[in-house]
């Protein structure tokens, strides 16, 4: 969802840690691409607060799926009620994504978007698997999500807690996060203005 790095600049927001986008190719052909990224990458697993995948289509968003430990869980819990607005609250168990998996398994946190997959096979890779399928609107709500969530989290004072990691070898400790989140309903706020 290159539409949330495209609008955080419009609004002229500048969090205090990198978000990346990293498009992966190749999942099909045993995701060999999200693996060699991971390979070129995993020396630097400590910088990675969460990894987000967005694969299972753009259609009407109710929350996302999770994986990491009970306090990074609460912390996007938190995060997830400044999209009250457009109802779109929910945090799931488990993460899915191919592409994250790596990162998942050495203790990153993962997001991955929930969505209505009533329809994702009538397009999933057909003739009809196109841009001029896509509900504009379910899509603004998609890049919401990821918007808000990326921010807020590179915005944070401390990056998410994370179990214990062969990479990262420590648990970090997040103090004062939340306090962090509540600030960030302004943000949210301006977000979905500009988003509607």
């Amino acid at each position: 969802m290159d539409n949330n790095l495209l609008l955080l600049k419009a609004q002229r927001l500048r969090p205090k840690r990198t978000l990346r986008l990293v498009l992966w190719t190749a999942e099909e052909q045993g995701g060999i691409g999200a693996e060699q990224y991971y390979q070129l990458h995993k020396e630097n697993i400590s910088n990675f607060d969460i990894v987000m995948e967005s694969d299972e289509g753009t259609f009407k968003p109710s929350g996302l799926g999770f994986t990491g430990n009970a306090k990074a869980r609460d912390i996007v819990k938190e995060i997830m009620t400044l999209l009250q607005p457009i109802n779109i609250t929910d945090v799931y168990d488990n993460a899915d994504g191919t592409d994250i998996d790596y990162w998942m398994r050495e203790g990153v946190p993962g997001a991955s978007l929930r969505d209505d997959l009533s329809k994702y096979f009538w397009f999933h890779h057909s003739q009809g698997d196109t841009m001029t399928v896509q509900d504009p609107n379910q899509m603004n709500l998609c890049a919401a999500v990821w918007t808000v969530v990326s921010y807020v989290i590179a915005d944070m004072e401390e990056m998410l807690p994370r179990a214990v990691s062969k990479q990262a070898g420590t648990v970090m400790a997040v103090s004062g996060a939340l306090d962090n989140i509540f600030k960030a309903e302004e943000l949210s706020k301006r977000l979905l203005c500009a988003l509607y």
